[in-house]
């Protein structure tokens, strides 16, 4: 019987469900809507339920699609998930949501932000968890839920509160409740885990006012967590093998297994995660210490730098300013000139993120003459995405002491002829666009496979065979030149 694998990727906008064969080959597929609720000015949320919901209907409409090529659906033999990492639910003993999830996106903890500042504790908070004082993260938006929702501060001090990320949430209603538990990946984005012994800090829970805060059991990436029919979706329970975040699945996706090797999601923002193997690397240039991925014993560090706004400089230049009408015209425009004639593009819409963290910066756009086209503005905006690339590569470089040989990219962005050239002219290293339209499912297949026992280990996932389009370096001091432009325009901020 051929060994088929499930591959949930719960993400902001959507689920999906996408079934692998063992060679990561995408048999089906299938996505569900998932819609965010903006209550108030940079507030995000979402319904657990329909999180849930839109999960099964995917899965639903994928093993369909399966069956109707004639596969069976007696075939698939586990289930991997993905998920959108920092957004977190709360739910009582009886799995009833006690309110609306709170997404990543959310905002609605700057001042919570702003007061743990002031009170010197960001030392502390990184030496423990890696991370730094940012609404970004979990941990600071359940401080204010806990201050400004009295009833659910009551019911969390009383030790009656679930908390989850999505993969936890998502593992709970599967099982009916009988699995509660998380992987490191995701644990390492809350605030709340120590990223030296990989456990709970009871410490960081009392120094964001969370005592009495339920916490699920912690686990490797890939391992057992337990089984479920995806409610009569399957005749007899299928395992649930791996969990891992999106961002870490598609890092081991596309290969980053061993250290040094790095990948770049460009999308609407960034993240570039860069494997450091067994050891937690030590950050001193604004970036993320997190975990890389974990399977059995083995745990793998990363470095993350997270660039708040890529793909959607594009959009602003084309819905916000009219320059273009088709986003592809925007390679069309940067190509149409040799430089950028002075311009500078700094793309802080909703911020700066690393390796600056600057978030309460605004975008600007320097160097404007009379001579300065709409080609120049653009080209401008396109560069930047490159430029914030290489500031994150370059500090990862200096944390890490490892010089980055290759860059693996994914994301809508490596369908551009300006953006990925450029880049890889910036790095002076091959960029690869990775051929891979679902690296977060792929990773997730492929850790599940690994703990069902489909793969004999890391080794046998190594050496699969992957297709990418290589950009290699120019020598092109121009581009060098018109990157210290950009940092000097950023430094002076």
């Amino acid at each position: 019987m051929a060994q088929v694998i499930l591959a949930i990727d719960q993400g902001t906008s959507g689920s999906k469900a996408v079934l692998f064969s063992p060679r990561g080959k995408i048999l089906a597929k299938a996505t569900a809507a998932l819609a965010s609720a903006y209550p108030a000015p940079g507030y995000v949320e979402q319904e657990p339920e329909e999180i849930y919901a839109t999960v099964l209907q995917a899965t639903r409409d994928a093993v369909a699609a399966y069956e109707a090529q004639g596969g069976r659906r007696e075939e698939i033999a586990c289930c991997g998930i993905s998920n959108q990492r920092e957004t977190f639910i709360l739910w009582n003993a009886d799995g009833r949501p006690l309110r609306p999830a709170v997404v990543w996106q959310c905002k609605r903890s700057v001042p919570v932000c702003e007061r743990l500042q002031k009170e010197g504790v960001a030392a502390e908070l990184k030496e423990r968890t890696g991370l730094m004082i940012d609404p970004y993260f979990s941990g600071t938006k359940l401080t204010w839920i806990i201050e400004n929702e009295p009833e659910t501060g009551a019911a969390i001090r009383r030790g009656e509160v679930l908390f989850g990320t999505v993969d936890t949430w998502l593992l709970y209603r599967l099982t009916g409740g009988t699995a509660y538990a998380s992987d490191y990946t995701n644990a390492s984005r809350t605030l709340f885990m120590n990223l030296d012994s990989l456990e709970w800090d009871s410490r960081m829970l009392q120094m964001l006012s969370a005592d009495g805060i339920r916490l699920p059991a912690l686990h490797s990436s890939s391992g057992n967590f337990g089984e479920s029919s995806f409610q009569g979706v399957f005749e007899h329970p299928i395992p649930i093998s791996a969990m891992i975040g999106d961002s870490h699945a598609a890092a081991f996706g596309e290969g980053c297994i061993s250290p040094g090797m790095a990948k770049a999601t460009l999308g609407t923002g960034s993240s570039i995660l860069m494997n450091t193997g067994n050891q937690r690397p030590v950050s001193e240039h604004g970036m993320v210490e997190t975990i890389c991925w974990s399977a059995g014993e083995r745990v793998d560090y990363a470095l993350e730098g997270i660039i708040v706004s890529c793909g959607s400089t594009i959009t602003w230049l084309r819905d916000q300013m009219g320059i273009f009408s088709e986003s592809h015209e925007s390679d069309t425009l940067a190509e149409s000139v040799p430089d950028n004639g002075g311009v500078c593009l700094v793309p802080a819409f909703a911020g700066l993120g690393a390796p600056y963290w600057k978030m309460e910066q605004t975008a600007l756009i320097s160097g404007l003459t009379f001579a300065t086209g709409k080609a120049h503005v653009v080209r401008a905006g396109l560069e930047s995405i490159g430029y914030q690339v290489k500031d994150v590569v370059d500090a990862m470089e200096l944390d890490s002491g490892i010089t980055l040989a290759r860059l693996q990219a994914d994301g809508g962005l490596t369908k551009s002829s300006f953006v990925m050239p450029h880049l890889a002219d910036l790095l002076q290293v091959p960029v690869a666009a990775i051929e891979l339209t679902e690296a977060s499912a792929l990773g997730a297949a492929l850790l599940a496979g690994l703990g069902a026992g489909i793969y004999s280990g890391i080794e046998e996932i190594a050496a699969m065979p992957y297709t990418s389009i290589d950009y290699q370096p120019r020598t092109q001091t121009g581009v060098q030149e018109e990157y210290q432009m950009w940092k000097k325009t950023v430094r002076a901020l």
